[in-house]
């Protein structure tokens, strides 16, 4: 919230905001814009990559008259930085002409694919619209939700990237004795990862809050309760004695609630990811590349958890709070890579027999109550 304006930045076009006041928070609040910005330019590229040869058509005849009409109304509407405005949506008009007559004429992705990968440029365009309106309208709860889209973004585009790879088409997660991935694992795997996804949400709404870190203290909070009361006693002596220097919003009981639930669940996972873990090396062995990555995603959790520590006793430090938002992005984006090459070797392994029972003799292959009878 460093910047009080949008889409302009300090009344400035963003993309021509003087480097020279690129300082302090302004910096950070800056450059995410910025990023965010790159982030849909490359997105918008691969939707229209994904259209193959037929992307010349959606540069010149959908992106072209888009920045030719968009400069026409930022011309009629006269600002202080029109020309600003203007000369960023013409470039974009004449960049779009530019590249359509080299665009190369390669065969479109699958028709699905091209649907993630407008779904993808939806939420993107969408994820800009709630940043601006977070700053705009100064909603706690915009953030929230503009940081839970954030992830959910991060998560399509690893599927998208996984199945337009070549690995997708012949994968097959195969150990040196050939174990099977039962179909269990990728339920088993698509529920921790819901459980990462609110953990997200909760460590979302702490960080938007403002409230800086509600709960001290671990693993007792405040360094004496198992679960801190709330009463409105409590809360106010809380924040009486409150030796933060920085200005954050006062802590209520509903801020008490969601770092403790966030804990809970927290340990929760840590538990449920422990068996998780043996159940898969029990059935896949550690020589499976499942079974490997289940390691590497218990052992992201577990420096998730040991982050999550270092925030609360550094009190909330920046660098330590920003690294563990990193790695739980990171353990959703490995977990749902796991869901998508569990079900694809499933997928194949059933797609396998499928083709063995019909290439099989009819007599040979045995009956319902045979197979009942060996079972």
């Amino acid at each position: 919230m460093s910047v009080p304006d949008w889409p302009n930045t300090y009344g400035y076009n963003m993309f021509y905001f003087p480097f020279s006041q690129w300082v302090g928070g302004i910096f950070w609040e800056h450059s995410h814009r910025l990023m965010a910005s790159l982030v849909g330019l490359m997105t918008l590229t691969l939707t229209i990559w994904s259209h193959g040869r037929s992307g010349r058509s959606l540069l010149r005849y959908v992106i072209l008259p888009l920045s030719i009409l968009l400069t026409i109304l930022v011309l009629i509407n006269a600002e202080n930085n029109t020309l600003q405005h203007a000369s960023i949506t013409g470039m974009t008009g004449i960049i779009a002409l530019f590249a359509s007559f080299f665009w190369p004429r390669m065969k479109p992705a699958s028709k699905w694919i091209r649907k993630l990968c407008w779904m993808a440029l939806l939420m993107v365009i969408g994820q800009g619209l709630l940043g601006g309106l977070r700053v705009t309208l100064y909603k706690d709860e915009i953030g929230i939700i503009h940081a839970t889209l954030a992830q959910l973004f991060l998560v399509l585009m690893v599927a998208i990237t996984f199945v337009s790879s070549k690995r997708w088409i012949g994968w097959k997660a195969a150990s040196r004795d050939k174990v099977a991935v039962p179909s269990l694992f990728s339920w088993m795997m698509a529920a921790l990862c819901a459980f990462v996804v609110c953990q997200l949400i909760l460590g979302a709404f702490m960080r938007h809050e403002h409230a800086g870190l509600a709960v001290t203290g671990f693993p007792l909070a405040y360094d004496q309760y198992f679960w801190p009361p709330t009463h409105a006693e409590f809360v106010n002596q809380l924040n009486v004695d409150r030796m933060d220097h920085r200005d954050f919003n006062p802590v209520t009981a509903l801020h008490i609630h969601v770092h403790m639930l966030h804990r809970s669940m927290a340990l929760i996972l840590f538990i449920a990811g422990s068996f998780f873990v043996g159940w898969t090396l029990k059935y896949l062995g550690r020589h499976h590349l499942l079974g490997r990555l289940s390691i590497l995603w218990f052992s992201l959790l577990c420096l998730q958890a040991f982050l999550g520590i270092a925030t609360v006793w550094s009190n909330k430090a920046a660098d330590i709070a920003t690294i563990h938002v990193l790695i739980g992005a990171l353990t959703l984006a490995l977990g749902s890579f796991m869901v998508l090459a569990a079900r694809r070797s499933v997928f194949l392994a059933k797609e396998v027999n499928a083709m063995r029972h019909r290439e099989m003799p009819s007599d040979l292959i045995p009956t319902p109550e045979v197979a009942v009878a060996k079972g």
